[in-house]
């Protein structure tokens, strides 16, 4: 039989940072597999599945932009939290040949602030840019954790449909990115026990893409400055972030996060997570 296999596909795909993390934990749990990139544009993806589909050597992908939805529709099952959220990052092939899609983002967003969601709060709210596949993953997971949602994309609709069909209560918001592009005189209130936070889930900031124009004047004190953003990882955002004093967060973290929750499903074994920060070390040589 054939070598296992694994792999992240997307359009495009060299940028990618999965197959580093995944062989890494092959590595140093001893498991005979390996974990590739394939460019698949959209034209191409039914013919991939179908392709895979037949190998049985191929444990399933990861998905990256810009298939996370377009893919649903090619597989077999979605998993209930996949379908909520309306999109998949996760492609996994079962022991029957038939397809599941997962979303693993939802967890490895939450999982570098799920201490600070421990304490309890007297009012949460986050500012959001972007509204495409990585967008809705994050909006799920922030309204399931009682957040008012300020959404901010190039179209508002577009922001306020994804806040209709995720978010949750009256309290959130959708308004254009260039709303926060200008300083703005907004007194904010006393934020005592009250938690804000910032994230980049578009791809501004990105190697090839002009940076999120936002004027921190429209940060609250104390925020929480997170960038999903992994190329490069330091990004305008969370350089200027940084300056000012604010905790960030980078890409990386939801990056190892939702990868840990996949290898698992790929290849039937926890990912190494004690060796965080060696992987840390070696994406960022």
């Amino acid at each position: 039989m054939s070598r296992p296999y694994a792999e992240v596909i997307g359009d495009p795909i060299t940028q990618s940072k999965s197959p580093k993390i995944h062989n890494f934990w092959l590595g140093k749990l001893g498991i005979d597999a390996e974990y590739r990139a394939c460019h698949v544009r959209p034209d191409e993806l039914a013919d991939y599945f179908a392709r895979r589909r037949e190998d049985a050597a191929w444990r399933g992908c990861n998905v990256t932009m810009p298939h996370k939805q377009a893919v649903m529709a090619l597989l077999d099952r979605i998993d209930p939290e996949a379908r909520r959220v309306g999109a998949v990052n996760t492609v996994v092939r079962e022991a029957d040949g038939t397809l599941s899609g997962y979303n693993t983002d939802v967890s490895g967003f939450l999982e570098p602030i799920s201490a600070m969601l421990g304490d309890g709060h007297l009012f949460r709210i986050a500012r959001v840019f972007g509204a495409g596949g990585a967008a809705r993953a994050i909006v799920a997971a922030l309204a399931e954790r009682g957040f008012a949602i300020v959404l901010a994309a190039r179209d508002p609709a577009r922001a306020q449909a994804l806040l209709d069909e995720l978010g949750r209560g009256s309290d959130n918001h959708a308004v254009a990115l260039s709303h926060f592009a200008p300083p703005t005189d907004f007194a904010f209130d006393d934020r005592e026990g009250i938690f804000d936070l910032v994230v980049n889930a578009s791809p501004l900031g990105m190697a090839g893409n002009p940076p999120l124009e936002l004027d921190f004047s429209h940060v609250p004190p104390g925020s929480v400055i997170y960038d999903i953003v992994t190329h490069p990882l330091d990004t305008p955002l969370l350089i200027e972030a940084r300056r000012r004093g604010f905790t960030i967060i980078d890409g990386l973290a939801m990056l190892i996060g939702q990868a840990g929750a996949a290898f698992e499903r790929f290849f039937g074994q926890p990912a190494s997570r004690a060796d965080d920060g060696e992987l840390r070390a070696l994406l960022t040589a």
